[in-house]
């Protein structure tokens, strides 16, 4: 799959993966849009990669709204989505927990995929293709104490790309479920996940190029295959679930 002249929509993209990402698809010839709720990062990263940007709440449904609305004004379709934007919001217990940073918690990590994936599936069904990859995590399939809400965002995030890749298949759109674990973002710092870790250890953790490396791979791939779901983590991680 060539894919110069796509057009490929990357939110959650001022920093980390989404960066990563709209870099790599860049490379690759296609026309980028990212969004983000961090306008000055946004418009820094924009004029660096010499993509196009748009300010965004993925928790809005008006602002996925304007912003398909934009993308097909100026580019008339839309080839790739690709679901980066989530958050950690508060990682402690529940019990710790006001309802609302629950409730923001669940629509930045899981509700805000959804409005995107419904207006992107739209035209892409009208196209007979496209791309939407959701990003998971690995606490999706792991239970750690005070990760309960993420983790359960996250989880329904998996459920919703099975359910996706079935209703969709038939119009040849693609979903994909990407689901890292470590990773060199600023999620990795803001939850502490960063403490008592070496510095060769984390050299070793999964980079926003790399994520944007297999993203790219995810969208080459031949028309006719499909890979629904994929999960990396890098060789130095141990995870013993529950």
């Amino acid at each position: 799959m060539n894919l110069a002249g796509k057009v490929a929509i990357v939110t959650g993209a001022s920093s980390g993966y989404g960066v990563g990402t709209a870099e790599a698809l860049k490379k690759e010839g296609c026309i980028v849009w990212i969004t983000s709720n961090q306008p000055k990062e946004l418009k820094e990263v924009a004029d660096r990669l010499k993509v196009k940007y748009f300010e965004q709440d993925i928790t809005n449904p008006k602002d996925w709204d304007s912003l398909v609305k934009k993308v097909i004004d100026e580019d008339k379709r839309i080839d790739i989505l690709v679901n980066n934007a989530g958050g950690g919001v508060v990682i402690k217990p529940l019990i710790e927990q006001t309802d609302e940073q629950i409730r923001l918690s669940i629509d930045l990590n899981l509700t805000g995929h959804i409005y995107g994936t419904q207006r992107a599936a739209k035209e892409m069904i009208k196209q007979k293709s496209g791309n939407i990859i959701s990003i998971s995590s690995v606490c999706a399939q792991h239970a750690w104490p005070d990760w309960s809400v993420y983790s359960a965002a996250k989880a329904g995030i998996e459920q919703f790309g099975r359910g996706m890749h079935n209703e969709l298949r038939q119009s040849n759109v693609h979903v994909t479920t990407l689901m890292p674990s470590w990773g060199a973002t600023n999620f990795y710092g803001a939850a502490a996940l960063a403490e008592n870790r070496d510095e060769e250890t984390i050299k070793k953790i999964m980079k926003p190029s790399e994520m944007g490396d297999l993203i790219v791979f995810i969208c080459k791939l031949p028309e006719h295959l499909a890979m629904p779901f994929i999960r990396v983590q890098p060789m130095v991680q141990e995870i013993n679930p529950m």
